[in-house]
């Protein structure tokens, strides 16, 4: 009896152990992710030689909020951002419906040559983006898109990934539920409007903000095929800050608190489909 609560005392603390070493890596992990934010805000309200000291200054010691307003008006900020936003807004939206759909057919119907269509999908997502860069460009320039919306949102519209997040995800919806939907006299459309669309909110959501993430970050893209403010978007117009003789510090860690704002959001709103999106879109292979 002594020996049994011995051996129930010694698991007791070895499982408070465990839990206080899993909570301290928890606690690293997100001191690590949480310190360049913090950097990056605080920098945002510093002077330049406090960004440079040495050691770290991680306290500010003036305020300089005007670094907010002296940033965003050295440059059209004000239209980068409204096309950061329509083309992010577009991209995403557009993603979305083609995923959806090609999810949807490669899920539940048998067609030949359907293993074959999406294992191509599915190769296309092992080849880095700079090396269809060039040919992608080319193209581009023969459509005469250069310097366009068009160069920014159709060549990201359709997206490998979104696709197999969507497949995935239809995967796990029973065929009876469809099966009597058509029983019913619903036509294939109306199947997919009424029924499989509010089942995978989740996986649209996920789909949406990594979509919505991706495209607003996007700066290579967009400095290829964009010459001018026109139709420049918020991360190419924030390096217009670094050049060969002086770089503002202070403007560029205010100019990228601001842009991180929507996809902080964005990641807010939709958080609580976040984790949902993932682990149902693995359900089944």
């Amino acid at each position: 009896m002594i020996a049994r609560s011995r051996r129930s005392g010694t698991e007791a603390a070895l499982q408070v152990t465990a839990q206080a070493l899993a909570y301290a890596a928890v606690l690293v992990g997100a001191l690590f992710v949480v310190m360049p934010m913090y950097w990056m805000v605080s920098s945002s309200v510093k002077a330049t030689p406090e960004i440079l000291a040495v050691p770290i200054l991680w306290v500010p010691r003036a305020w300089h909020f005007n670094n907010f307003l002296d940033a965003w008006n050295s440059a059209p900020f004000g239209h980068y951002f409204f096309n950061s936003i329509l083309v992010a807004g577009l991209v995403t939206l557009s993603t979305l419906f083609f995923s959806a759909l090609a999810g949807y057919g490669l899920a539940k119907f048998d067609f030949p040559g359907r293993d074959v269509c999406f294992t191509f999908i599915l190769s296309t997502m092992m080849i880095p983006f700079t090396v269809i860069i060039i040919p992608l460009f080319v193209l581009v320039r023969d459509f005469g898109w250069m310097n366009s919306y068009q160069a920014l949102i159709i060549p990201a519209g359709v997206s490998a990934f979104g696709i197999f997040l969507m497949r995935q995800f239809i995967l796990t919806l029973p065929d009876e539920l469809l099966d009597a939907a058509r029983i019913d006299g619903a036509s294939e459309p109306a199947i997919f409007r009424i029924i499989v669309l509010p089942l995978i909110r989740p996986a649209l959501a996920t789909l949406a903000l990594l979509t919505f993430m991706g495209n607003w970050d996007s700066f290579l893209w967009p400095l290829v095929v964009t010459s001018g403010d026109t139709y420049r978007t918020l991360p190419v117009g924030l390096a217009s800050f670094q050049t060969m003789y002086v770089t503002h510090y202070e403007w560029i860690m205010a100019i990228a608190t601001l842009v991180s704002l929507p996809v902080f959001a964005a990641f807010l709103s939709l958080q609580r489909y976040f984790v949902q999106g993932f682990v149902m879109s693995g359900l089944k292979g």
